[in-house]
């Protein structure tokens, strides 16, 4: 009976962090697609102070995406898995970026950088319910706080800023 009980509980822990790692693999598709939008915003942006805080937003979104990786698998599928998810395109809230990229004016693209920024503040909140693990629960939960401060600093933005 000891015996069925740890192999069951084994494999209950097994469940538990291919759970988990698949919440991180989702967080961190939800923060490659951040970090290119905010990327392609800042090169289209005319701007000084939004290129600068879009490119810092951008780099923020790497960080927080080579952190959460750091807790989800080894080394090796560390390396495997950010090259390929890298490769992704855009999706969710962010893949109307580039028609707001062809009209040109900053409002519109701080509409949409909101727009990308609502998917990830839901992504993380979902995550947070989801079970995690103590370390990684504080990661996400930091990385989350800081998220929802950039979409409201990017909504206060767009409020602010004149439609052209």
């Amino acid at each position: 009976m000891t015996k069925e009980t740890r192999t069951h509980r084994a494999g209950c822990d097994y469940v538990y962090m291919k759970n988990q790692n698949e919440v991180i693999d989702d967080l961190i598709e939800t923060l490659k697609d951040g970090q290119e939008g905010f990327k392609q915003a800042a090169e289209t942006v005319k701007d000084p102070q939004l290129k600068s805080l879009f490119n810092e937003y951008s780099q923020q979104r790497a960080h927080f995406a080579v952190e959460l990786r750091s807790k989800a698998q080894s080394p090796d599928e560390r390396e495997s898995k950010m090259s390929g998810s890298a490769a992704g395109a855009l999706h969710r809230g962010w893949i109307n970026l580039k028609s707001a990229v062809t009209q040109g004016d900053d409002h519109s693209i701080l509409a949409e950088c909101e727009r990308g920024e609502d998917s990830a503040v839901e992504e993380f909140r979902k995550a947070l319910n989801n079970g995690l693990s103590a370390p990684v629960q504080e990661i996400v939960s930091r990385q989350y706080a800081q998220i929802k401060e950039a979409h409201d600093r990017v909504k206060d933005l767009r409020d602010t800023t004149k439609k052209s």
